[in-house]
């Protein structure tokens, strides 16, 4: 494991510099930065330190890093600093995942302490993961790309694998399918796990600065440029670079992006000199390259160098007998992120969850569970209307009710293995076979198919 680091964010110079020498001088590594983007670069799964940054900045805050932070691994601690004695801002900072927060001054020792509790904390997390994979249990992947389908079971088998082999590597997926989520993965699995992951969207590139965004520049190489300035590529030195949809690379850039994954050397605007790059590429890809290539937008020596190993990201429609779990865990999600308390998701809603058409796939699904979470979905139950219905229910109606949530909630929970639904609520397969057709309960829609026993109907 790497040596534990602070990645100390504040925009203020003078602050940041001073506040770095103090821990340095109180044993800590120390990585400056001016501004909270360039931080989620450097963090991931795997990241051994804590994340010390001010609320108050330009462009990204630190109350929206903390929420991106907690996206991607939400026992990473981040302690946030603000010059304003606002006390709703320390709830709200607390109430969102904090570790801790503090008002401006405060003392070296303070925050030296404060900072030791909290590499402490991690430190134990980590140490806790790695004991759960020497013992065979779920691992990492599992959680950060859940499903019980084959064409899951094969995918995590697939990034565990490339992974390691630090291969150049092509990601196939519908939108919203989540390959950025694999790409990330790729990374956190490899030995560059603990350097920067820099992901780069191609469709976004400004057209009049794309080889400076992604080459740099020397000082004087075009108007405007005043001082010279790393490259997106040159920043990535050591980890992975993720072309996010590659396919929308201007076809003039790609002939020098083929330069730099041949020999792995840049040069930057303005300049003769080379500069080597230790980096692994990873690209993804909505559309399908090969009919780029026959239309004439993409080379095709550019996507034989690109694709040594491909990993497809299966759509929703692909693996449907996840939906049910793969909702309920981003409610919980959902749940942490906004501060709420877990819900008790209705199986009404559920089924209906799972007979539903996902176009978005995973981002969409996401977007619905947050949705529930904050009391802004069509499908939440009313308080008023629930309680005036259950006050209308006879007993039969009400026993009935249950019953046939219990069965539901049972099939969710042992993915479609029938067997152990009847075992664990104490009734025959033939009883639970007719409850199932009197409910209408289909466990195609409740549970998955990635479990074969005999009980199957």
């Amino acid at each position: 494991m790497s040596e534990p680091r602070v990645l100390l964010i504040d925009d203020e110079e003078e602050l940041r510099l001073s506040t770095a020498q103090a821990l340095e001088l109180s044993g800590f590594s120390v990585t400056m930065l001016s501004s909270a983007e360039h931080a989620l670069e450097l963090i991931g799964y795997s990241f051994d330190g804590v994340v010390v940054s001010d609320i108050r900045m330009p462009g990204m805050d630190g109350m929206t890093l903390l929420q991106k932070v907690r996206e991607l691994d939400a026992e990473i601690p981040v302690i946030l600093v603000t010059g304003h004695g606002d006390v709703q801002l320390a709830v709200n900072a607390m109430r969102n995942g904090a570790y801790d927060f503090m008002e401006k001054p405060f003392t070296a020792q303070y925050l030296s302490g404060v900072i030791r509790r909290a590499m402490d904390k991690r430190s134990l997390v980590l140490e806790n993961r790695r004991l759960r994979a020497v013992a065979g249990k779920r691992d990492d992947l599992e959680t950060r790309l859940p499903g019980r389908t084959q064409v899951m079971v094969d995918l995590r088998y697939r990034i565990r694998a490339i992974g390691a082999a630090d291969a150049d590597t092509l990601i196939i997926g519908a939108t919203g399918a989540g390959k950025e989520v694999v790409a990330r993965a790729l990374h956190d699995v490899s030995s560059r796990a603990n350097r920067p992951f820099v992901a780069i969207n191609c469709a976004a590139l400004p057209q009049n600065l794309i080889e400076s965004e992604l080459f740099g520049h020397e000082a004087g190489a075009f108007p405007g440029a005043i001082r010279a300035r790393y490259g997106k590529f040159e920043h990535a030195r050591g980890g992975t670079i993720l072309l996010d949809e590659i396919g929308s690379m201007p076809i003039e850039i790609q002939a020098r992006f083929l330069r730099v994954l041949q020999e792995r050397v840049i040069t930057r605007l303005g300049s003769n000199e080379t500069v080597e790059l230790d980096v692994r590429f990873i690209a993804t890809s909505k559309v399908d390259l090969e009919a780029e290539v026959a239309a004439g937008r993409f080379r095709p020596d550019l996507l034989y160098r690109l694709n040594v190993a491909t990993v497809h990201v299966p759509s929703l429609a692909q693996r449907r007998a996840d939906i049910p779990l793969l909702f309920l865990q981003l409610v919980r999600e959902a749940a942490a992120r906004y501060g709420r308390e877990d819900q008790d998701v209705p199986q009404s809603i559920i089924a209906e969850i799972a007979t539903r058409e996902w176009p978005g796939n995973v981002r969409e699904l996401r977007n619905a569970a947050d949705r529930l979470v904050l009391g802004l979905s069509s499908e939440t139950p009313d308080p008023v209307h629930l309680e005036n219905d259950r006050q209308s229910f006879r007993l039969a109606e009400k026993v009935a009710s249950y019953e046939r949530d219990l069965i539901a909630k049972s099939i969710t929970t042992h993915a479609g293995n029938l067997k152990a639904v009847y075992e664990t609520l104490g009734i025959s397969r033939k009883t639970l076979y007719e409850k199932m057709q009197k409910y209408g309960l289909d466990k195609r829609h409740l549970g998955s198919f990635a479990h074969v026993d005999d009980d199957t109907i």
